[in-house]
């Protein structure tokens, strides 16, 4: 980056990615996020957006390179025909999960989970059948792309990402069931 020059929105978007994976590696505290992110943001030149980044690793979502987000290990595939699919506890949630269960249900449950991505996607194909996805607090979810046949979708949280949050986008179809979307915190108390 030339340090003059000024900087486009798609230059500001992929230091802020790189911060929000930062924060989520632990590199970054909540203060010191929000400073740099809030910086990122009113940055005009290639010389604002510099400092920001230059203690930090590359951003491992950058297209260009090697570990980008079409790497093989970054996508996890869970299919089943009648059984139900959960996942719960300290697990790996790569960058695209692909859900699909003809008569099963499906849980999933991230609260616990080590997700490395600051954003995810979520595809699921549930012919017969509901999924409960659970998250972290302080995780946003658009569900806008999930087609329903009959059956519903909930999901009070809010549809846009936050800086320094977890971000989730799930799509696919349910054609007779139902997908509710939450974060652990809800319903404290209750069983998870």
């Amino acid at each position: 980056m030339e340090p003059r020059i000024r900087v486009s929105d798609g230059e500001r978007d992929r230091v802020v990615r790189q911060l929000q994976q930062a924060f989520a590696d632990g590199r970054l505290g909540p203060g010191e996020m929000e400073e740099r992110l809030e910086r990122a943001l009113t940055a005009k030149s290639h010389g604002d957006l510099l400092p920001l980044v230059a203690d930090l690793p590359d951003d491992p979502n950058a297209p260009d390179t090697p570990h980008g987000p079409d790497t093989p290990d970054d996508v996890l595939q869970l299919t089943t025909t009648g059984g139900r699919i959960k996942r719960s506890g300290a697990w790996e949630v790569p960058r695209l999960l692909r859900v699909e269960s003809e008569y099963g249900g499906v849980r999933l449950d991230l609260s616990e989970a080590v997700v490395r991505y600051p954003e995810i996607d979520i595809e699921i194909r549930l012919p017969y059948g509901s999924a409960t996805i659970i998250l972290p607090p302080g995780a946003t979810a658009n569900v806008d792309g999930v087609r329903i046949g009959w059956g519903s979708v909930t999901c009070p949280l809010p549809g846009r990402a936050r800086p320094g949050g977890l971000h989730v986008r799930i799509t696919g179809e349910i054609d007779y069931g139902r997908l509710r979307v939450r974060t652990s915190r809800e319903w404290s108390g209750h069983r998870r």
